[in-house]
């Protein structure tokens, strides 16, 4: 079991300076890939994607790459002399004009290239890709290790919520099997509370029992209750993506909780059900995670 979150980081030297890649990861129902390039390495991202896609089945996962150099820049600052000289020759004619003096702004500079970041676009994209893919295994071995490490926790935290829903599944069948003895109980006290007492072997109150035990018996819900428990916890222990599967034998759970619940007729019953969709719910939220 692997949750979707993870995150792994690794640096190789290229030239003077250095590679780093970095890989993180959040949940998604689908395999979601987006790749942070400089613009002029575009030309390796089909590469780079396919080096990570065949790693993971579900999720985001943000792939960054870029040039670390030894002053902590991602590139080198250069200056575009011929375009400053124009700039100059245009700011002393508008003076001349205008009367008056322009002083340029270090946003116009670079919105104009004058100043720039080139250094990564003089670097061939093809030299980038074979230093590159290295580092993104690199990354992506650290981050498929923590993605297992918190699927581990994630695990253990389900199949102790799982036991819990056991608790409440003894619970639910242990109270729904006196159901139909109380409602025998009221109803008798009731008519005898009435002025109309009636004997409790007479055919009317046989019939009336009968018929609400039939109506309110839950005994297939617990049974299919206990196979989705069961088989929850089997999943659990395969070591392929399982999130969609435990999805689905959430709402399972859910529904047979939920017809337990409109049959219970008994206040008691109920309160069981809405703790046990309480923490069904958190199993909910959790299995949201895993891949």
């Amino acid at each position: 079991m692997n949750s979707m979150t993870g995150f792994g980081a690794a640096t190789v030297p290229f030239g003077s300076a250095s590679l780093r890649v970095e890989i993180s990861g959040v949940n998604r129902k689908q395999t979601e890939i987006a790749l942070n390039l400089p613009r002029a390495w575009a030309a390796i991202e089909t590469p780079l994607r396919e080096a990570v896609s065949g790693a993971v089945s579900r999720g985001r996962i943000n792939v960054s790459l870029s040039l670390q150099t030894p002053g902590g820049s991602s590139g080198t600052i250069t200056l575009n002399k011929a375009r400053l000289q124009a700039l100059r020759h245009t700011l002393s004619e508008l003076k001349q004009e205008l009367g008056a003096a322009i002083e340029p702004t270090l946003d116009s500079l670079l919105r104009l290239g004058i100043v720039a970041e080139e250094s990564e676009a003089d670097i061939p994209a093809e030299s980038v890709l074979e230093a590159a893919l290295p580092a993104v295994q690199e990354a992506l071995q650290a981050f498929l290790l923590l993605r297992a490490q918190e699927g581990e926790n994630m695990k253990r935290d389900l199949l102790a919520r799982i036991e819990n829903l056991r608790g409440f599944r003894r619970q639910l069948a242990a109270r729904s099997a006196g159901v139909a003895t109380r409602h025998r109980e009221t109803l008798l006290r009731r008519l005898e509370e009435s002025g109309l007492p009636i004997p409790a072997d007479d055919e009317r109150i046989i019939r009336e029992i009968a018929l609400f035990a039939d109506k309110c018996d839950v005994s297939e819900e617990m049974a299919r209750l206990d196979s989705h428990l069961d088989q929850f916890e089997r999943i659990c222990d395969k070591e392929e993506a399982v999130g969609r599967t435990l999805d689905f034998l959430c709402q399972e759970i859910f529904r047979e909780l939920n017809t337990t619940g409109s049959k219970a007729n008994d206040a008691e019953l109920a309160q069981l059900v809405v703790a046990a969709k309480t923490e069904l719910e958190k199993i909910r939220e959790q299995v949201q995670n895993i891949e």
